[in-house]
């Protein structure tokens, strides 16, 4: 398996002008900083994208030239303003000058636009060589589901424009550098990280390998579904055990009603409005095991486990979004494929941001996540 190539061996870019494959607009700028550093000056990124996905303590990349592409694929839809464009299927390509060869390509976490990893893994995998592409998946926003015509249209979108991003990103670094990227990485968080897994179930030969931190779970037996309407009645009704009862794990009650707040019914009320719209009850009264709307929706993007390349995941024992359970259910589901590894962290919540409010009881994950692309398995 190819590795990433230390300076000493990188290869500079050929200067040539490109064109990316299947996009309605694009738009070039050959920039001083393709990291935050520079970009967030130059108005090449938008911190609104990525507030809270990263710790005050995680170190500052700077001082990686190239050109960085700007641009969105044929969409009818219109929740990203990102750009002044009001268009979805938003897409930044960054192309450093030293090349190490390969390739990161990534989608937005939750339901966040495509400068949401910047911080996170741009700004790293750059530092080290790799060219960088990430999609907005589609849609964004708190009524991503809005263009959806049947239950579970906007999902299945996010992995359709997962797929194409990385046919066009990859045809774009050949055609930037003169030759194709000799290796090519799926790296993403919470939903960006169910795309990895999507990706390496059902598009393989696009990747040599992928790493995901604490990856959404889309299963029809085992889902956030499952989580969620407990999590919120335990909260609701003060009762610990139906929170823990959800998966998720009892030292992490501190969190809880920062989630209950801010994530728990929220999350809960947007992902019925895409899977099961039919559904007139409360949030913490919702029954997965009853909607068969839901089940048939989720059946059209879930997960098998069955990935044909290599696989990195992480995920923290105190996340209070997606309770690591679900991702120990992938590991299972994964583990016949003899391609999968899996770090569980103790104390990892699933907002590194969080780590700077609670600094002697959490454990920042991005790094692990940084190190795991860095260096395969």
């Amino acid at each position: 398996m190819p590795l990433h190539r230390p300076y000493g061996g990188t290869r500079r870019s050929q200067g040539r002008r490109v064109t990316v494959p299947g996009a309605e607009r694009e738009e070039s700028a050959r920039l001083d900083d393709l990291t935050t550093t520079g970009t967030v000056a130059s108005g090449h990124t938008n911190p609104a994208d990525y507030v809270g996905t990263t710790h005050a303590g995680l170190p500052v990349r700077s001082g990686v030239p190239g050109v960085q592409i700007d641009g969105y694929f044929p969409s009818d839809s219109h929740t990203n303003a990102n750009n002044g464009w009001d268009h979805d299927a938003q897409f930044v390509i960054r192309l450093p000058e030293r090349w190490n060869g390969g390739l990161v390509v990534s989608g937005a976490p939750g339901v966040r636009a495509q400068y949401s990893n910047d911080p996170a893994i741009s700004d790293y995998v750059l530092s080290l060589g790799y060219a960088y592409a990430a999609t907005d998946k589609g849609n964004t926003g708190l009524e991503f589901y809005a263009g959806s015509r049947e239950p579970g249209d906007a999902i299945v979108e996010w992995n359709t424009r997962m797929t194409e991003l990385a046919v066009a990103a990859r045809q774009t670094v050949a055609q930037h550098y003169g030759q194709p990227a000799d290796e090519v990485v799926a790296a993403g968080v919470s939903n960006g990280g169910y795309l990895v897994r999507w990706q390496l179930e059902n598009h393989p030969e696009l990747y040599t390998r992928g790493v995901e931190l604490e990856g959404t779970l889309w299963n029809a037996d085992l889902n956030p579904f499952s989580a969620l309407p407990s999590a919120i009645r335990g909260y609701e009704q003060q009762s610990p055990k139906l929170i823990t009862a959800a998966g998720f794990d009892p030292g992490s009650d501190f969190l809880w009603e920062y989630h209950y707040t801010v994530y728990w019914t929220l999350t809960q009320r947007i992902y019925t409005r895409e899977l099961d719209p039919s559904y007139q009850g409360s949030d913490a009264s919702y029954d997965y095991s009853q909607r068969p709307e839901a089940h048939e929706a989720i059946r059209r993007f879930g997960l098998t486990g069955n990935i044909g390349k290599p696989l990195h995941s992480i995920h923290g024992t105190y996340d209070c979004l997606l309770p690591i359970t679900q991702s120990d259910r992938y590991a299972e589901l994964a583990r016949p494929t003899g391609l999968h590894t899996y770090q569980r962290v103790e104390a990892g919540n699933h907002l590194d941001g969080l780590v700077d409010a609670h600094p002697d009881r959490l454990v920042p994950l991005v790094p692990l996540l940084q190190a795991a692309i860095r260096t395969p398995s």
